[in-house]
């Protein structure tokens, strides 16, 4: 049952941090109730705190890349279709240079840019493929957990620079042109250790 005192539906504008962060906001917001969870019962599923949640559906906190792996990860849906904010109807399949959608994680400067989209709908599961492209700036890090992996299948296809990738206790160190499909789920990092900037391919299926 979900916290009806808390769900985040009286919410002070002047406290949202911009647009973006309103419209992800909105949508972790959607996610929780149409599952009937509580502020708790997300907190408990995600392992980020019921303060964090809640700062972060009423807008007042925008999120990191590493907590919506844990948020998408109880919602047993991608970071991708987290980060679709967008009505499912407004989905296409031509997604055009200099139109896709952007996300920036305000921990690290990791730039998320959606190259093309699963097709999804309120009544069925997303379909197809997942391909984003990620810049990984200097010195960055981004952990995810097992739970972020655990009912997608997942490839990383380095662009430019090296990607140090850590799947549970191996290390892949990874260069350009080198192409990693995931194995079982486990904890996950994606790691810059070089002073030039990495940038990759996800693919998710």
């Amino acid at each position: 049952m979900a916290d009806s005192s808390n769900d985040g539906a009286n919410v002070d504008p002047s406290n949202i941090l911009d647009e973006q962060a309103r419209c992800l906001a909105k949508r972790i917001h959607q996610e929780r109730i149409a599952r009937s969870w509580s502020l708790s019962d997300l907190a408990d599923r995600s392992g980020v705190s019921r303060a964090m949640v809640h700062r972060v559906e009423t807008g007042v906190s925008s999120p990191t890349a590493a907590l919506l792996g844990r948020l998408s990860g109880a919602f047993q849906i991608s970071l991708s279709d987290l980060l679709r904010v967008g009505p499912a109807e407004a989905q296409t399949r031509l997604m055009r240079a200099g139109e896709r959608p952007v996300w920036n994680d305000p921990e690290t400067g990791y730039v998320r840019e959606q190259i093309a989209a699963r097709a999804r709908s309120d009544e069925t599961a997303a379909q197809g493929m997942d391909i984003t492209k990620v810049r990984l700036p200097p010195a960055a890090r981004v952990a995810y957990p097992p739970e972020a992996f655990s009912f997608i299948q997942q490839a990383i296809w380095v662009l430019k620079g090296r990607l140090c990738f850590t799947e549970g206790e191996t290390v892949h160190d990874l260069a350009a042109g080198d192409c990693l499909t995931l194995g079982s789920p486990d904890h996950c990092a994606f790691e810059n250790r070089t002073d030039q900037p990495c940038e990759y391919i996800v693919i998710v299926s």
